[in-house]
């Protein structure tokens, strides 16, 4: 199977993302198959180090391990560029320096490339205090969640709630004791107020099939255990 680079047909993105690349110093291309990308160990006088960006969108999955495996052999770090729907699907065996989720924040790219083409591809040291289960991330210092990392807009209300039954897993929160924890105890209103939030929250963060939050019926609620 022989494929041409992405960017050899017309894709205004992909031109764009390279070109804003190009422009911070990062030489990239987007591509089906390593044939057309330079070893790493290729110079010009234009920016060092090639780098493949690899769009999953428009790959099987054996195609993707192909052009990992192609683009590894000859030194190239790939960064993966991969619908939502299919991060789940990602092979953890590939040698992938990293994986961006579309549609691409240029700054964010930015930031991945340049930590790949130094090296750099550990996760950077974690805030104090974050909450992380699964692909579910609570910063509690920038109030921001995010699954699978897209941020999550939630009112403070729901946040506190999520903030909450997150820090103990399992444990089974009565509507009283929600009430008294995230509204306080001179909240005079009812325990409605709860199962509205609730309900929110749920539409906002239970995505993908995911149940993050649990009924208990005639009792409360609880985080699910993973």
């Amino acid at each position: 199977m022989s494929l041409n680079p992405v960017d050899s047909e017309p894709n205004a993105d992909h031109r764009e993302l390279v070109s804003m690349l190009l422009r911070q110093g990062v030489r990239a291309t987007f591509v089906t198959c390593a044939e057309d990308v330079p070893a790493s160990d290729e110079r010009d006088e234009g920016p060092r180090t090639a780098l493949a960006l690899v769009d999953s969108a428009y790959l099987t999955s054996s195609e993707l391990a192909q052009c990992v495996h192609e683009c590894g052999d000859k030194g190239v770090p790939v960064i993966v560029v991969t619908p939502r729907r299919r991060v789940a699907d990602l092979d953890e065996s590939l040698r992938i320096a990293d994986f961006i989720v579309a549609p691409v924040d240029p700054d964010e790219l930015v930031v991945r490339a340049r930590r790949v083409l130094r090296g750099d591809t550990s996760a950077p040291e974690e805030p104090e205090g974050v909450i992380r289960i699964g692909d579910l991330v609570i910063d509690p210092t920038s109030y921001e969640v995010t699954i699978a990392g897209q941020r999550i807009g939630l009112r403070f209300k729901e946040y506190e709630l999520l903030r909450v039954m997150a820090e103990s897993p399992g444990r089974v929160f009565n509507r009283e004791a929600l009430l008294s924890l995230v509204w306080g105890y001179d909240y005079f209103g009812g325990t409605r107020t709860v199962d509205v939030h609730i309900r929110r929250l749920r539409s906002k963060i239970e995505i993908s099939e995911r149940t993050f939050i649990e009924t208990i019926w005639n009792v409360g609620y609880r985080f699910a255990e993973t």
